[in-house]
């Protein structure tokens, strides 16, 4: 199912095949959006849920003794949400627990995926309740990937990532495990505030920042239009990605990371681990603004 929410400068379609974005275009009919290609990715905007990233050999034991069982980024993003609300500029998603879930990670649990537009800006929020008796331990983070170039007659090159401040390293995955060697750091690829794109700089792996300073990143064309900002002032993690020689690029904002090397496998050990109360709701989330 799909659904489309809009103001009078941006519109955005939404799917309930996980509950997230299928198109993001301004009032020209310009579309930022990745749009699937089965040979490249097939992904655009995965909610990634109960975990970011990926486990030491896919699970790790909570502290009180429950085995986590999960393929990298969790299971939400391939599994159908329930459209529970619909207006001419919000929508929301839902997702609960049932037992193909519970095999893998045995909390029962609600998660909401709203979104609310509004002039040029999407807001998305990802609302996590704990449904079950006992502490829930969990992570979030959204997904999502935008064209580059946006237009016709650009260059991947001509677009940079400027981001709020100066970051000035970051660390190493290791793409046979899909973990994260942390003693291994290499310096932030950009110049200053600014990552300048290529497709080079995605040919050994994602960029991973996790001593990160900014909340807010700028994606566009050499500082000017067309292009967008993303704010994510509740995430402490950002991952910029893509495949080499695609038109793409990821702009992921996360609670948490893959399992890193100085981490044993309790699941509540992992960085930015949040964990919900019985019938406590944590709210996490990042907007989206169109220049």
């Amino acid at each position: 199912m799909e659904c489309t929410i809009s103001s009078d400068q941006m519109s955005v379609v939404l799917t309930s095949l996980g509950g997230t974005l299928t198109s993001v275009k301004d009032s020209s009919g310009l579309e930022y959006l990745w749009q699937p290609d089965p040979d490249v990715w097939s992904g655009q905007a995965p909610i990634v849920f109960p975990i970011c990233g990926g486990l030491r050999n896919d699970k790790a034991m909570t502290k009180e003794g429950y085995l986590i069982r999960l393929k990298r980024h969790g299971f939400a993003r391939k599994m159908q949400f329930e459209l529970v609300d619909s207006w001419e500029d919000s929508a929301t998603f839902v997702l609960r627990s049932d037992e193909s879930t519970l095999a893998q990670y045995p909390f029962e649990f609600e998660l909401a995926a709203e979104y609310q537009v509004h002039a040029r800006t999407l807001d998305v929020t990802y609302r996590v309740t704990n449904a079950d008796e006992k502490p829930m331990p969990f992570f979030i983070g959204g997904h999502p990937a935008f064209r580059c170039p946006l237009r016709d007659g650009d260059a991947y090159d001509d677009y940079t990532i400027e981001f709020e401040r100066n970051e000035t390293d970051v660390c190493t995955p290791v793409p046979s495990t899909g973990l994260i060697d942390v003693a291994h750091r290499n310096v932030a690829p950009q110049e200053g505030k600014v990552l300048h794109l290529s497709h080079r700089l995605f040919d050994f792996a994602e960029t991973i920042y996790d001593c990160l300073a900014s909340r807010r990143v700028t994606f566009s064309h050499g500082g000017k239009a067309p292009g967008l900002q993303i704010s994510f002032p509740q995430m402490p993690y950002l991952i910029v990605w893509s495949k080499p020689n695609a038109d793409f690029v990821a702009i992921e904002p996360w609670s948490g990371l893959s399992t890193c090397s100085d981490e044993d496998d309790i699941f509540e050990h992992k960085r930015g681990c949040l964990v919900c109360r019985p019938g406590e709701t944590i709210e996490r989330g990042f907007s989206i603004e169109l220049l």
